[in-house]
């Protein structure tokens, strides 16, 4: 394994090496860093050339001006931009933006894409299959400026209109309910009886819902409470100890309930401390929360079942976290809206300007900015992983092993998760590899549409003004990126596949 990795490092390396001179080649040629000096009035005209040729080094040979950019790149400075303004600092403040703005959509997407994936493939030419198929390849097929505008319209106009007087109509209601009922009916394995059931149980469950939150007036002021808290956190260890340890559950769900049991403690014992944390106190509850989970874990487990007892145990607390998380933040939405005047979610820019408020008032603007531009990138690429996963399954689930592993007398849980699911994640590793190195790249049409100053908009700017220096530190992130997330990529199919370490 180690030869396979330096081998790897060391053409990678090679690889970057010599794209940065191609980049860098390219990147003096795309437009003549000149055109605008040489439209000035006749008495400035010649200073100004003066200026730019000797900031961009334009009087010296191109292998001159690249070794200059790499000796520089090499000691950790950019250098400076057609203005004059420090490279560094504008790729500081891209990064940051563009690290907010794709990486949770990409983690989304792939979470939720390979599990939809997973699911069309165990029910293949289902109703459920058939319907997920359909909004896939809708999503895909859609152009990102039309989505993103889409969503501006009626995911951020119209709700922010609608949140003034937040009553849900009863053609919402019923159909609302309607998809939610169909999807609960298709993820049913059994006969039409059964299906049905679950459809009419969530159809009804749903009508009362939603009627009682526009009864109420739930969105003016939201919130879960502790007993949808408590509710939400035994359904957490009851599906996490199913998803760790299936048909043997007894001391796992002991160890999960006991672990949601704690977690329903603290959420009234830690109020001081959550009344306005700070994302590492967050963060330091997390660690607790996994160590206690841990050790639940290992002790009610016991030699026998504390395999499955601690991760069930771990999950169920981070869950039962989040949920009491999310409660928060939702506590504090009508304060916020106010601060706002009542337009919370918004279409335009990273945060609001001079905004200063508590950290869950905080947390909600950046959500508010988040949410449109993150939708817009994860109902693209969502059709992307659901498919290439939904294929690559089908395919695994062919093979001779499968069914002998199946002829064997393994659970189809056992079969799923141990042969079909982790051979089927091979041709995924690569996709997922490649997509998160290029997503660092910026996503250049989404912020255009958003207002979003990140990495694609440095780019845009270099390419327009001729200005290979910030054209080069976009493909030191996003470039280098690649580069290291297809090694990633190559190291995880030497762990999934024993074959490819040995070749």
């Amino acid at each position: 394994m180690l030869v396979f990795i330096v081998r790897r490092l060391f053409v990678s390396i090679w690889v970057f090496f010599t794209a940065t001179i191609v980049i860098f080649f390219l990147a003096t040629k795309v437009k003549d860093p000149l055109a605008d000096a040489r439209q000035l009035p006749d008495n400035t005209r010649e200073s100004a050339m003066a200026v730019i040729i000797e900031r961009m080094h334009l009087d010296e040979p191109f292998i001159v001006r690249y070794f200059l950019w790499l000796g520089d790149a090499i000691q950790g400075d950019l250098g400076v931009n057609r203005q004059g303004l420090s490279v560094n600092s504008m790729l500081d403040a891209a990064v940051s933006a563009t690290l907010q703005l794709v990486i949770g959509a990409t983690v989304i997407s792939i979470v939720i894409g390979i599990t939809i994936g997973v699911i069309s493939a165990l029910r293949q030419y289902s109703a459920l299959d058939q319907t997920v198929t359909f909004v896939a390849f809708v999503c895909f097929s859609l152009p990102s400026f039309w989505i993103a505008t889409l969503l501006k319209e009626f995911m951020a106009i119209d709700f922010n209109d609608w949140l003034a007087d937040p009553v849900i109509s009863v053609p919402f209601i019923a159909g609302i309910s309607l998809v939610t009922a169909l999807t609960a009916g298709g993820l049913v394995v059994g006969d039409r009886r059964s299906r049905l059931t679950v459809f009419g149980t969530t159809l009804a469950g749903m009508v009362v819902l939603l009627a009682a939150l526009s009864a109420t007036g739930w969105f003016n002021d939201p919130g879960l409470g502790p007993i949808v808290v408590a509710l939400t956190a035994l359904g957490g260890a009851i599906g996490f100890t199913v998803l760790v340890s299936g048909l043997e559950w007894a001391p796992p769900l002991k160890a999960a309930l006991i672990s949601a049991g704690l977690g329903i403690v603290a959420y009234f014992a830690l109020g001081p401390v959550l009344k306005d944390p700070n994302l590492l106190t967050l963060l330091l509850l997390a660690l607790v929360t996994a160590g206690v989970g841990y050790g639940v874990g290992w002790y009610v487990g016991g030699d026998l079942y504390r395999r499955n007892a601690i991760p069930a145990a771990i999950f169920t607390g981070l869950f039962t976290g989040a949920v009491i998380f999310l409660d928060r933040m939702l506590q504090s939405f009508a304060s916020y809206s106010d601060s706002v005047g009542g337009r919370p979610i918004s279409t335009i820019g990273a945060s609001t300007p001079n905004y200063d408020g508590t950290f869950w008032q905080s947390g909600l603007d950046s959500f508010g900015h988040l949410a449109l531009p993150s939708l817009a990138l994860v109902l693209i690429s969502l059709a992307t992983y659901s498919r290439y996963t939904r294929a690559s399954m089908l395919e695994v689930m062919n093979q001779d092993y499968v069914r002998t592993a199946r002829a064997k007398g393994l659970s189809e849980r056992a079969v799923v998760t141990r042969h079909v699911l982790r051979n089927g994640m091979i041709p995924i590793t690569t996709l997922v590899g490649y997509d998160i190195g290029t997503v660092l790249g910026g996503a250049v049409i989404t912020e255009k549409v958003f207002g979003w100053r990140a990495m694609g908009t440095m780019l845009l700017e270099g390419i327009q003004q001729g200005d290979p220096m910030p054209i080069m530190a976009f493909f030191l992130v996003s470039g280098g990126a690649i580069i290291v997330f297809n090694m990633i990529a190559d190291i995880a199919y030497a762990v999934l596949d024993p074959r490819i370490r040995l070749s």
